[in-house]
């Protein structure tokens, strides 16, 4: 039995969502390099700075944490059409979104003023490699609160209203991701800096 055009519509996958998809792989692979690197260096031997990281940080991964369900919600909401819900939502996980930037930028302050440079003069390579891997992390969570605004903007809009799911859903699932880059590189450098 043949599939309809419709059947085969839904079969594809939107252009957005490839392009996430293959960016994501992309971003991921970064990482995975990055910590390698860090991995290599680190057993290298050659003046190590070893530390543990910020309370703050523990902070930081419950408000990630709370922003990947915040965001969930939403999309869901979005889905009921439950509009005034999603418009809360969006800004609860826009504002989550802003708060784990603090505190990671709290975190970074403290390392700082318990001796681990980040960079410059008596800078040490295992602060300068947590400095610019979670510094890069922050940059793609700082992408992320972008495009929460964008989407916090468009839904309190007057305009023309877009009940399509396709942008909420692109910014959960990158929402997600970076979530999970953030618990991946909390537990990496848990187990391995200490």
């Amino acid at each position: 039995m043949m599939a309809t055009v419709s059947d085969q519509q839904r079969k594809k996958i939107h252009p957005h969502k490839f392009s996430l998809w293959v960016a994501m792989a992309s971003i991921l692979m970064m990482f995975a390099g990055f910590t390698s690197a860090y991995i290599v260096k680190r057993n290298d031997g050659n003046n190590w700075l070893e530390f543990t990281l910020p309370p703050v940080f523990w902070y930081s991964t419950v408000v990630i944490l709370l922003s990947s369900l915040t965001i969930s919600l939403a999309t869901k909401a979005f889905k009921d059409r439950n509009m005034a819900r999603y418009r809360a939502l969006v800004t609860v996980t826009a504002v989550l979104g802003v708060v784990f930037t603090i505190l990671q930028w709290t975190g970074f302050e403290y390392l700082q003023s318990h001796g681990v440079k980040l960079i410059g003069s008596n800078s040490n390579a295992a602060g300068s490699f947590l400095g610019v891997i979670t510094g890069v992390h922050m940059l793609h969570v700082l992408g992320g609160v972008v495009v929460l605004m964008v989407l916090f903007v468009r839904a309190y809009s007057s305009r023309k209203k877009n009940y399509s799911s396709v942008p909420i859903e692109v910014a959960s699932t990158y929402w997600h991701f970076v979530d999970a880059i953030w618990i991946y590189l909390f537990i990496f450098f848990n187990i391995v800096s200490g």
